[in-house]
């Protein structure tokens, strides 16, 4: 099965299914889904009875109000809700926010940043400047409206909260690297009903994976969590953070309203950056996690929190 993000070269190729495909998705969404998820799994989905954590994800996709997400997934948007939780130490500086690329003053930006678009859902969407001397303003100002023209976000995997995002694009400080590190950790902290379950901590970035382990809350290693394959490799047990309790009271305070959210936070030479909310990881389609880990938080995830 094709995914949004395949090469040029492959949509091509497939660009009648893929249209079809897009049809399905603004009109008859749930089928779609529960083809793509064959596609994955080689079973449908148990939507009318969700039990593990990919079920319940595509039920709240499909069938419930996800307004919120549409305001809390915008990269852009969310600032203000972590500044409203009086958490704003936490956020990355924002160097600017743009609708038009021909609003973007090149000679005003800093020496180094990253561009990022509000509803990007993967590497595709970013671009890291670490020499701005060395930038191409004219290719730059190309691919970055590409990212605002794009049609269809969110369409072929279902996700009506970032089809209804107004498309921009922000640009934050850079992040540097800890020392021996190719790229900034990241901790996905996997919360269900307001509290933290597990952190799935990626490292080690580049062009052929990235490393990967899973944690429990007290920093205990779960690798019989994690599926190891070309993409996540398995990483190396880290040493606790130093700063572990304050990670997940940050996570905890902004995921307190949602039944699952995998918060993804920064922790660099101690300092905590507010990464971003993600309420349906690789759609609803998580198959980097064995089927253990997705009962255990599924059974966790309840469909009524928070109970009025």
């Amino acid at each position: 099965m094709f995914h949004p993000t395949m090469s040029k070269s492959g949509r091509f190729i497939f660009y009648p299914l893929i249209k079809f495909c897009e049809w399905m998705g603004e009109n008859h969404p749930a089928p779609l889904v529960k083809m793509r998820y064959y596609a994955y799994f080689h079973r449908f989905p148990n939507l009318k009875d969700p039990k593990d954590m990919n079920e319940k994800l595509l039920y709240m996709k499909l069938y419930t109000d996800t307004t919120r997400w549409t305001e809390l997934a915008d990269k852009y948007k969310v600032r203000n809700y972590v500044e409203k939780c009086g958490l704003g130490e936490y956020l990355i500086p924002l160097v600017g926010a743009w609708y038009d690329v021909n609003d973007i003053d090149f000679d005003k930006l800093p020496q180094s940043f990253i561009f990022k678009a509000n509803n990007g859902v993967g590497k595709s969407e970013l671009l890291m400047v670490k020499d701005k001397s060395k930038l191409n303003i004219e290719e730059t100002k190309k691919f970055l409206d590409g990212l605002l023209k794009r049609k269809h976000v969110g369409v072929l995997s279902g996700e009506p909260h970032y089809r209804s995002m107004k498309p921009c694009i922000i640009a934050e400080e850079l992040l540097p690297s800890e020392e021996g590190e190719k790229s900034p950790a990241d901790y996905k902290i996997y919360c269900a009903n307001g509290k933290a379950r597990y952190i799935w901590m990626c490292s080690g970035r580049d062009s052929t994976g990235t490393d990967v382990m899973t944690y429990d809350c007290k920093w205990n290693p779960r690798p019989d969590l994690c599926i190891f394959d070309s993409r996540y490799r398995e990483g190396k047990v880290r040493p606790k953070p130093q700063n572990l309790e304050e990670m997940i009271r940050v996570a905890e305070t902004l995921v307190k309203p949602f039944p699952f959210v995998r918060l993804d936070l920064y922790n660099i030479n101690g300092k905590i950056y507010f990464g971003e909310m993600t309420f349906t990881p690789l759609g609803g389609m998580v198959n980097f996690h064995p089927q253990s880990f997705l009962d255990e938080l599924g059974s966790e995830i309840d469909l009524n929190y928070p109970n009025n």
